[in-house]
C-alpha cells in the first residue's frame, strides 16, 4: 500500500478563495474584515510568519494591520495595544504571536483579546465554548486538520481517533471537534503507556507533539488516515531540513492516506486564520456564517 498524499497547500488555497469569494461580495460601502497582528521581538521564524500572514490576508482583500514591538516591551504596554484593538471596530480578528518574551505572561494577554476577535481560539471562553459544543473561535491548526479528515473521509461519525500530544493549541482541541464530529478519541502523551500499541488503534491518527518522526510506519493502523502536525527542524548530512512527528517515508507505505511536512497541514493554519477572520467579521456584523468555513 502507498498512502494517498494529502495535499494541504492545494486545499489552503481554495479555503482562502472562498474566504476571498465571500469578502468580495460585500456591500461596497460596508466596512472590510480586519486583521490584526501583534509581534514582539525579533524571532526570525516569526517574522517570516507574519509576513506570509500579511500578504494573504490583503489577497484575501481584507485590511491588515501589524503592531510591531521590540523585545523588551513591558506587559503593560502589549496590553495597552490590544485594549486599543479591542475598541476598534475596524478590526475583527487579534492575533498576539506567539511565542512572547519571558517578561510577559502569555495567559494574561491571550485572556485579555475580545473573545468575539479572538481568531486564534485561545481565549478561555471560546476554549470553554468549544468543550461543551457552543459556537466558538476555532484553533486554527485544528481547524485546519478537520477541513482535511472532511474532505478526505466525509462523515467522521463512529471513527476511532488517537491524538498524540495534549497542548492547549493544537492536542487539546483536535481532540474536542473530533469529539464534536462523533469519534471516539484517545488523547495520547508522552507517558502514555504502550504509545505505539494506542496509535496502531486509530483510523484517525493526529501526531502534534513536537518530535520528529517519533511515529513510525509499524504504529500506524494498515489504511488510517494520518494527520502529521509536527514541524521540526533536524540536521542531517549538513543541511537543514524540516520533518514531522511521523517518519513519512515509512508511514506512507502503511496509511491510507498522510500529510507531507512540509506542505501538509501548515499551509492550512494562516488559511482558516483567514477563515476565523471572516466568521468573526459575520457574527459581529450580524451576517450568516459560513459553516464549512467555521468548522461547524
Amino acid at each position: 500500500m502507498t498512502a494517498e498524499i494529502i495535499d494541504g497547500k492545494a486545499f489552503a488555497a481554495s479555503v482562502r478563495a472562498r474566504v476571498a469569494a465571500r469578502v468580495a461580495d460585500l456591500p461596497r460601502d460596508s466596512i472590510v474584515p480586519g486583521l490584526a497582528v501583534i509581534l514582539v521581538g525579533d524571532d526570525p521564524a516569526s517574522q517570516v510568519y507574519v509576513r506570509n500572514k500579511r500578504r494573504q490576508t490583503i489577497e484575501a482583500g481584507m485590511r491588515s494591520e501589524e503592531v510591531r514591538l521590540g523585545g523588551d516591551t513591558p506587559e503593560a504596554e502589549l496590553l495597552a495595544h490590544i485594549a486599543r484593538l479591542n475598541a476598534d471596530p475596524t478590526i475583527h480578528g487579534i492575533l498576539v504571536q506567539l511565542p512572547l518574551p519571558a517578561q510577559i505572561d502569555t495567559l494574561r494577554v491571550l485572556d485579555a483579546v475580545d473573545p468575539a476577535k479572538d481568531v486564534d481560539g485561545f481565549h478561555v471562553t471560546n476554549v470553554g465554548r468549544l468543550a461543551t459544543g457552543q459556537p466558538a473561535m476555532v484553533p486554527c491548526t485544528p481547524l485546519g486538520c478537520l477541513m482535511l479528515l472532511r474532505d478526505r473521509l466525509g462523515s467522521l461519525a463512529g471513527r476511532e481517533a488517537v491524538v498524540v500530544g495534549r497542548s492547549n493549541i493544537v492536542g487539546k482541541p483536535m481532540a474536542q471537534l473530533l469529539l464534536r464530529e462523533n469519534c471516539t478519541v484517545t488523547v495520547a502523551h508522552s507517558r502514555t503507556a504502550d504509545l505505539a500499541d494506542v496509535c496502531r488503534r486509530a483510523e484517525i491518527l493526529v501526531a502534534a507533539v513536537g518530535r520528529p518522526r517519533l511515529i513510525r510506519g509499524d504504529w500506524i493502523r494498515p489504511g488510517a488516515t494520518v494527520m502529521d502536525v509536527g514541524i521540526n527542524r533536524v540536521e542531517e548530512d549538513g543541511a537543514a531540513r524540516l520533518v514531522g512527528d511521523v517518519d513519512f517515508e515509512s508511514a506512507v507505505e502503511v496509511a491510507g492516506a498522510i500529510t507531507p511536512v512540509p506542505g501538509g497541514v501548515g499551509p492550512m493554519t494562516i488559511a482558516c486564520l483567514l477563515a476565523n477572520t471572516l466568521t468573526a467579521y459575520c457574527r459581529l456584523h450580524g451576517l450568516p456564517v459560513a459553516a464549512e468555513l467555521a468548522g461547524a
